[in-house]
């Protein structure tokens, strides 16, 4: 390997490594959304996996099943786009800003 060719090695390891710290560190970071006006609470971290759902007991109605499902949705896909950005920040800082394609 040429000297330069090494070194872009060596700085692609470096990145690769703090990659995988940033994606262990954002599975401690939680973000927090909420739908029908704090009636559903969802928790989800920075690998977008969903931590806890609360249902407050005055959204549920049987005859209204489908409300309390839009809500639980709406409440999910806030959370998890919450949890994407998060990710998409901290990788910025790794990559000084730069979109590098399929990095996340």
């Amino acid at each position: 390997m040429s000297p330069k060719l090494s070194d872009i090695m060596k700085q692609a390891q470096k990145m690769q490594a703090k990659m995988a710290e940033i994606q262990e560190e954002l599975g401690d970071k939680v973000v927090e959304a909420t739908s029908g006006g704090g009636m559903v609470k969802v928790l989800a971290n920075g690998r977008q996996e969903v931590l806890s759902i609360q249902i407050e007991p005055d959204v549920v109605d049987p005859e209204d099943v489908e409300m309390l499902q839009d809500l639980v949705v709406a409440a999910v896909n806030d959370a998890l786009r919450k949890s994407q950005e998060m990710m998409a920040e901290e990788m910025k800082k790794l990559t000084g800003g730069m979109s590098i394609p399929g990095l996340f």
